[in-house]
């Protein structure tokens, strides 16, 4: 998702938790700013050449799984609930044995598309109440590959994955009582019909916080997409790696936005 495609397609929803909330739009994927090596590093805290997923489609057959601890290994280790709903099979080389707790991915050239993982993670949150959730909806990319970034056919991808997106805001809000964080971010940008240079249009990438635990404001100029993963761990009160090169962005929270545990640290 490219950030200037946010206000170009009319993803309102996106636009109003910006308001609300506390955002980027000059965040940075890694590079190759590749779909399976920048989620790796969106989920594991560290860059390719230490996660060492620096190919982008499906192998783990071949390859195993990712090799370092992700978020929910992590969250799993201090007892806490996790789930993923992805939409792509590649994204099987980033589940472990005990982590996700609840993980839904397609198998083979089976693509799930918003529509349908908003239906599935609507339906999950109505009888679990996940510490973690991770949601990949899969269509501005597709559309980006398939008619190019910024066209009429992707600025509609981004109009219904920002539906998918507030559908899904409403069922955490309504499950745990508004009691939420949502973070909206994407792994990279596209230019053409592709994306994995180090262009600006592939690198740049948006950073949303939503929540009543958000200060709300434009976010000063840093974020990687590896402090995601530092800042989930943040809010749920568990230790961030100090080998992890992502780190908490304590700037988009109110001061004891973090969860009671042994990793809670209040930003100043």
């Amino acid at each position: 998702l490219r950030p200037d495609a946010i206000a170009a397609s009319g993803a309102r929803n996106l636009q109003r938790m910006m308001r609300e909330g506390a955002y980027s739009l000059d965040a940075r994927t890694i590079l190759p700013s590749r779909t399976l090596p920048s989620h790796t590093s969106m989920i594991t805290g560290v860059q390719p050449a230490v996660h060492g997923i620096t190919w982008n489609d499906e192998q783990v057959a071949a390859q195993g799984r990712v090799r370092v601890a992700t978020m929910f290994d992590m969250a799993d280790s201090a007892h806490l609930r996790t789930a993923a709903f992805f939409g792509k099979a590649k994204f099987r080389h980033l589940i472990h044995d005990d982590a996700p707790d609840d993980v839904e991915a397609p198998r083979g050239l089976e693509v799930v598309l918003a529509p349908r993982i908003t239906q599935e993670v609507i339906h999950y949150l109505r009888f679990n109440e996940p510490d973690l959730l991770f949601v990949h909806i899969a269509d501005p990319d597709i559309a980006g590959h398939s008619a190019g970034w910024m066209t009429t056919p992707y600025r509609w991808a981004v109009r219904r994955a920002d539906a998918a997106i507030e559908q899904i805001r409403r069922a955490a809000v309504r499950r745990f009582n508004g009691d939420v964080v949502v973070i909206v971010t994407a792994d990279h940008g596209g230019h053409g019909t592709d994306h994995g240079t180090e262009a600006l249009e592939d690198v740049r990438i948006p950073w949303i916080a939503w929540g009543p635990a958000v200060d709300p404001g434009e976010l000063p100029f840093g974020i990687r997409t590896m402090d995601t993963a530092a800042t989930a761990l943040w809010l749920l009160g568990v230790p961030v790696p100090e080998r992890w090169e992502g780190r908490p962005v304590l700037s988009a929270f109110k001061a004891g936005a973090a969860a009671a545990g042994p990793g809670a640290t209040s930003p100043p």
